[in-house]
């Protein structure tokens, strides 16, 4: 099973996926002419401007359940393990696949709330949707649902409740299976009450959780401000192979730079339309705006805040291909969470480790909560009635993945989670990719309706988008 989960791996994380990824999303902002850079503050804007209703949560209540998905493990023990494979380069292709991943993202999730739908009094929608009613193919839709339903339920939770569990034990020495009890308690209480209470614990926790983490990281910055410049210059020079002692490692900057931070920001991945399909907006191209912004609040605020601890205090190791050591700061220490709790360790000693494992412990809950959330959006997806038994029989068989990656080994649990990760992102891509036309007609009917003054709406037919949701009919023609 094991050779089978690597193999897997291998195929699906290939050099062309990594290449694919890059391209999409270059391809995506040249398209929309840096669509990530000339709405940044209208962006900000939009995440405030919309309350939800009966049908549909907030943008912000959206934003913050994609944010409950993206900022997570990865943006820890994922940062770590980039550093550790691919030296301090990797850092600079996170911020590349963020950057360019931002416009692939405002596609996807455009296109979600094009073609999203009401169902059982809720908005909801996501990939499967617009692959069958953009795309025309209910084949495709289905395999992609079925695939997203297996990744949420099996694959993807894995990791973020075996982190929980671990961290949880090395702090406060708790057994791991007490640890997977109590997260199983506490996902049964909050997540099953749909996506508009899911919005209302994401909007209050994952502020406060993202807020603590990057302050801690800003106090130890401001430690270490003078090497600024310095950390910055080794990070550059290494992504392009200009830094000597890091060159043996420079493919490996690329490869695990992009697949870090395609795991951490999933722009492009699948997962964060459907929580952009479930809020309440006039305009398709708001949503796709707010949902572009949350690739910049992860990557390039989050990810940054715990390489710079990490790079700052060199409380890191590298090891290449052939497993020689680059840099051995940390004998006898896993490439993970250690790092960052070492890190923090150096200036503040005597809470470090508890404090990552409180900070895993809701980055990784909150994103468990997000997969839940998918998992049962696909369900509607595929589901034509309530199904009430298999809805809850799926709830079960999540309860029990979480259950038993809490005592399973670390690395079983990363290379299950990135199967998932990789098998969703390949079928949107090439959704998105062909896909395309409907979301870049939103996007210029957006940008017409704002240099006439007017606070944008959306008429599908009059744009000639055929089978766009009917939902948009409710909005009437500015007088």
């Amino acid at each position: 099973m094991e050779e089978i989960i690597k193999f897997a791996n291998s195929l699906i994380w290939s050099n062309v996926f990594i290449g694919l990824c890059l391209c999409t999303g270059l391809f995506f902002t040249l398209k929309t002419g840096f669509v990530q850079i000339r709405y940044f503050r209208h962006m900000i804007k939009l995440l405030f401007t919309e309350g939800s209703s009966e049908q549909g949560v907030s943008p912000f209540q959206a934003f913050s359940i994609a944010i409950a998905g993206r900022v997570g493990v990865g943006n820890i023990v994922g940062v770590a393990t980039a550093i550790a494979a691919g030296g301090p380069g990797a850092i600079f292709w996170m911020w590349a696949i963020a950057f360019l991943g931002s416009a692939s993202a405002f596609i996807e999730s455009t296109l979600a709330q094009i073609y999203k739908v009401e169902k059982n009094g809720m908005f909801c929608g996501g990939p499967a949707f617009y692959i069958e009613k953009g795309l025309k193919s209910k084949k495709f839709a289905v395999a992609f649902s079925i695939i997203t339903i297996i990744s949420c339920v099996i694959f993807l939770p894995s990791i973020q409740s075996n982190s929980i569990a671990v961290s949880i034990n090395q702090a406060f020495q708790v057994p791991t299976w007490i640890t997977g009890i109590g997260t199983c308690i506490l996902l049964a209480f909050t997540v099953f009450g749909g996506a508009k209470k899911i919005g209302k614990i994401a909007q209050v926790v994952v502020p406060f959780m993202a807020s603590a983490y990057i302050i801690m990281a800003l106090i130890i910055i401001a430690f270490n401000i003078q090497e600024v410049p310095a950390i910055f210059g080794l990070i550059f020079r290494s992504a392009f192979n200009m830094e000597a002692a890091f060159s043996g490692v420079f493919g490996a900057a690329i490869a695990w730079g992009v697949k870090r931070g395609i795991y951490s920001n999933e722009a492009g991945q699948g997962t964060a339309p459907h929580a952009a399909a479930a809020a309440e907006t006039s305009h398709p191209v708001k949503q796709g705006l707010v949902q572009a912004f949350s690739v910049y609040v992860d990557t390039l605020f989050v990810c940054t805040a715990t390489a710079l601890m990490i790079l700052f205090t060199n409380q890191y190791n590298v090891i290449d291909e052939a497993g020689t050591y680059i840099v051995h700061n940390l004998p006898d220490t896993d490439a993970g969470a250690a790092f960052t709790v070492k890190a923090i360790a150096t200036h503040f000693p005597s809470f470090a480790s508890q404090f990552i494992a409180i900070a895993l412990t809701f980055f990784a809950f909150t994103t468990i909560m997000s997969y839940v959330f998918i998992a049962e959006s696909n369900f509607d997806y595929l589901s034509k009635q309530k199904n009430i038994i298999l809805r809850w029989a799926m709830r079960v068989l999540i309860l029990l993945t979480v259950f038993n990656a809490s005592i399973q080994e670390a690395s079983k649990a990363w290379e299950i989670g990135d199967i998932g990760v990789g098998a969703m992102a390949w079928m949107n891509i090439i959704a998105i990719l062909i896909l395309q036309k409907p979301a870049m007609l939103a996007l210029k009917d957006y940008v017409a309706q704002r240099k006439k003054g007017l606070d944008p709406i959306f008429k599908p037919k009059e744009l000639g988008i055929d089978n766009a949701s009917e939902v948009w009919n409710k909005y009437h023609p500015h007088k």
